[in-house]
């Protein structure tokens, strides 16, 4: 239980570092910067276990059209930026919720994955998760959203834990990875280009 309460805190932790550290305004190119370096690194975490382990270049290739598609539909409409946009912040953090939820069932009693470099290694991804959530949420749609998106990583994580192992097989398969693989991309997307326009300086 200790384990699972870290990795429940640690999004919140995320909120809090931007907090602390945005309201000094030397801080913020930094907080910045952190970004765009933790986004890839996340999308790293997320696809390259699956690739390395099915051997095969279709998640890369999926995570590339992730972040090419709504490039290719926002310089095809101009109207529909803003709103692709906002869909893309919404698939995104649908796939870190998702993963969070997968994450919940890893940490149920019996799991074989429950040792401490797993639950250290989650333990601290999630705190830039936290992070990049209400780095892209606040500017746009203000705390109360941001902190409903961030409140929902542990959500996911407590109803994973919840429903158990048995629900793994039922979860886990080439449609899930594909799909995280997928928002993986749409959210680098959506960090580079919709990031660069809410954080200006």
């Amino acid at each position: 239980m200790l384990y699972l309460g870290a990795a429940l805190l640690a999004p919140v932790l995320g909120p809090a570092l931007y907090g602390v550290l945005h309201s000094r305004a030397e801080a913020v190119r930094v907080v910045d910067g952190f970004v765009y370096v933790a986004v890839p690194l996340l999308v790293l975490w997320q696809v390259a276990p699956y690739t390395w382990a099915e051997q095969s270049l279709v998640p890369p290739l999926i995570v590339g059209s992730g972040v090419f598609l709504p490039t290719i539909i926002e310089r095809a409409s101009h109207a529909l930026e803003s709103q692709t946009d906002n869909f893309v912040i919404l698939l995104s953090l649908s796939g870190l919720v998702l993963h969070a939820f997968l994450e919940g069932v890893a940490f149920s009693p019996g799991s074989d994955a429950l040792r401490g470099p797993f639950v250290a290694a989650v333990t601290l991804h999630r705190i830039p998760v936290g992070l990049v959530i209400w780095w892209l949420i606040s500017p746009r749609h203000g705390h109360p959203s941001a902190a409903a998106a961030v409140a929902s990583i542990p959500i996911a994580t407590a109803l994973g834990y919840a429903v158990g192992l048995e629900f793994l097989g039922e979860w886990q398969g080439q449609g899930v990875e594909l799909y995280q693989a997928f928002v993986a991309g749409s959210l680098i997307h959506v960090v580079f280009h919709q990031g660069r326009h809410d954080h200006r300086h």
